[in-house]
């Protein structure tokens, strides 16, 4: 699941490093602002009130990015929180500490009011830096909600890749039962008839066509899906003399196009399909498949004949690998918005999968 960080721009202005100038000037107005509000520049005559304020500016905005650039990454973000917040009301306290030095220095003899001595200094010091740490702590806050804002995108990075990385090994470890089958299908065809091994090599041609490139898409049409499984079971159909097969789509030609659907995704049925379809008295089997639409969920059903030997019973603890890998792969695709049912009958098992379009 993804954030919706990377699409707010007020996320971005405060993330992205083409935004840093626009960041800064705010925080620099912001800061201008605060310092307008006090009122300890006020109290001096002339350009002195300007000099007073210039100084005390410098000297928050200078706390401010000390605060942002060197305490934060250093000490708050290694977990030393004692040691952070300790070194930041020490930081306050000796800027304080400045900015009474220079009014006393500099500014003294120009104030318009009378000179308040400290009784007690450290007592001043102290209530002053109380007062000023939290608009210096809150650099911590942006510098944080920036942190955060990229591990929650990094998060996400990193979960799109694995799903892709899982969904590429799961097509990977499907892909090579189908090739070694049609290879063995040339193989036996070559040396009993090379009429049809002649077919066969212009089938598995299409056949190869379609890994190579559809299957490398994210998604294909269910016309190229469903051609792809006719040439897979006509392969078989040339192998085995007794066996047929049928794909019946009640689903207009046009609307097969434009139907995308994830490559690779029925075969998997259809080749479980075509082990358990063989019987061992060599009596006729029978693959048939099924496409239709209710709504906007599409429907594939395949039904397969089955033997009556308990070797060659496919139910759900004989799926095997292929199996098991197509259905984490729904799961990762489409989470649990699909329906997969396996019916398995006496003479014939049924796979019903329901997935939104």
């Amino acid at each position: 699941m993804e954030h919706s960080f990377k699409c707010n721009p007020f996320i971005n202005l405060l993330i992205e490093n083409r935004f840093r100038f626009f960041r800064h000037t705010a925080i620099l107005i912001i800061l201008i602002i605060f310092i307008l509000n006090a009122r300890d520049w006020q109290e001096y005559s002339g350009n002195y009130e300007y000099y007073s304020l210039a100084t005390a500016y410098v000297v928050f905005v200078s706390m401010f990015y000390i605060n942002m650039y060197v305490l934060v990454p250093r000490f708050f973000f290694k977990s030393y929180y004692i040691s952070y917040l300790l070194l930041v009301f020490v930081m306050v306290a000796l800027g304080i500490i400045l900015l009474k030095l220079i009014a006393e220095i500099y500014f003294e003899p120009f104030r318009l009011v009378d000179k308040i001595h400290w009784k007690k200094p450290s007592k001043e010091i102290i209530s002053a830096t109380v007062f000023f740490s939290p608009f210096i702590i809150a650099s911590t806050t942006l510098k944080l909600f920036q942190r955060w804002i990229k591990d929650s995108n990094r998060i996400d990075d990193l979960k799109n890749l694995t799903l892709k990385m899982e969904l590429n090994e799961l097509k990977n470890q499907i892909n090579p039962h189908f090739l070694f089958n049609m290879l063995n299908n040339v193989s036996f065809l070559v040396k009993q008839n090379p009429e049809k091994a002649s077919f066969t090599i212009h089938k598995l041609s299409e056949f190869l066509r379609y890994q190579l490139y559809e299957n490398n898409q994210n998604h294909v049409s269910l016309a190229a899906e469903s051609e792809f499984l006719s040439n897979f079971l006509n392969l078989e159909k040339i192998r085995r003399d007794n066996f047929s097969f049928s794909i019946d789509s009640k689903i207009d030609d046009s609307k097969k196009k434009n139907i995308m659907v994830p490559p690779n995704l029925f075969t998997t049925f259809v080749e479980n399909a075509i082990k358990h379809s063989v019987i061992l008295d060599e009596g006729p089997t029978f693959i048939h498949i099924y496409f239709y639409l209710e709504g906007k969920k599409l429907r594939f059903k395949c039904i397969n004949s089955k033997s009556d030997d308990a070797r060659f019973h496919s139910g759900s603890n004989s799926n095997g690998l292929g199996l098991i890998n197509i259905q984490r792969r729904l799961e990762l695709l489409y989470n649990n918005d699909y329906e997969l049912i396996f019916d398995n009958q006496k003479e014939k098992y049924t796979v019903q999968l329901t997935l939104p379009i």
